[in-house]
């Protein structure tokens, strides 16, 4: 395993991160939970994501479990707040209120005294940005939250966010966690430059779409029974990436990593760890076998020449975007 600088932090993370969306307190079970964070810590993970609003905060209760037998100051954990977790008005978003509250709610769920990183899970436009960033720098000085950090925000937002706590004297942004993959790169244009200059790092997730970059989905073949697509409890998403002019460029990029001796998921997440501004890269799993296939990206350096006939197939389908 390689780690790297949680953006201009002192924070080291390892290059490849587990996570807990659609798998862990859904569709996986606990004891396949403990398997997968055993063989992360054997792998040489240490970040853990999870996030309140997963399974309405089964995802931290499983996370939690998971991690009880390990020291404490081994592993990174990170959860987030913003999406509702009940239906009264303040059961949501990002005032002061809700962050204070739910914060208690997921270290209890967790069952830990502190949270390394504390993600705001989107941007609240009815709630001042200056009441957010206070009230997360308040967590800070309570050691209830080490590092704060945002999730999907857009360039001008962590612009503004920085700019008031810096105005402020409040400890800084740490990171932003964008999706970020071969088919949805938004963050190229203005959030990785805007988050370089600001100091915050990238946890990106989804590196894989949705599992469509793992090849397991053919063109002119049904989905593997099994698989994330066949669920309809959690296939919201991906189903909007199962077109043939999506699986054909899969079925080349797969062709492409066959001649480079690696599986296509392993390219995929090293192209995604291609650039500097990225701290790490969520995956999820539900077989440990799954984590021992993936981090081997680590060690995947790609050159200009793959690089660029990696672009060339993706042109294709540089308009594409999923549904969500």
């Amino acid at each position: 395993m390689k780690y790297r600088n949680m953006g201009r932090s002192g924070l080291k993370v390892s290059e490849i991160a587990l996570g807990s969306w659609l798998t862990y307190g859904t569709a996986a079970e606990q004891k396949a939970a403990d398997a997968c964070i055993a063989k992360a810590f054997e792998s040489g993970i240490n970040f853990f994501d999870t996030a309140n609003a997963y399974n309405r905060g089964e995802g931290e209760k499983a996370m939690g479990a998971a991690l009880k037998g390990y020291d404490r100051s081994s592993y990174v954990l990170s959860t987030k707040v913003y999406f509702p977790m009940g239906d009264g008005p303040n059961d949501r978003g990002l005032s002061r209120k809700h962050i204070f509250e739910q914060c208690d709610a997921s270290l209890k769920r967790l069952g830990v005294d502190y949270v390394d990183i504390y993600f705001c899970h989107r941007y609240d436009v009815h709630t001042p940005l200056e009441e957010t960033l206070r009230a997360l720098d308040d967590l800070v000085a309570q050691g209830k939250i080490l590092y704060p950090a945002v999730s999907e925000w857009n360039g001008a937002q962590i612009t503004e966010a920085a700019s008031i706590a810096e105005r402020l004297r409040l400890r800084p942004l740490i990171s932003n966690q964008p999706i970020y993959n071969m088919f949805e790169r938004y963050i190229e244009r203005e959030v990785l430059p805007v988050s370089e200059q600001k100091g915050l790092g990238q946890v990106v997730f989804s590196p894989l779409a949705q599992g469509i970059l793992t090849g397991k989905y053919k063109l002119g073949q049904p989905l593997p029974a099994d698989s994330r697509a066949a669920n309809n409890s959690v296939n919201s998403i991906i189903n909007s990436y199962l077109n043939d002019h999506i699986l054909q460029t899969v079925h080349e990029l797969e062709e492409l990593a066959q001649k480079l001796d690696m599986s296509l998921a392993q390219l995929a997440i090293a192209w995604v760890l291609r650039q500097p501004g990225i701290s790490t890269a969520l995956i999820g799993a539900t077989k440990p076998e799954q984590i021992e296939e993936n981090v081997k990206a680590v060690n995947v350096t790609l050159g200009a020449e793959t690089l660029e006939q990696i672009e060339t197939i993706l042109k294709k389908v540089a308009d594409f975007s999923p549904a969500r």
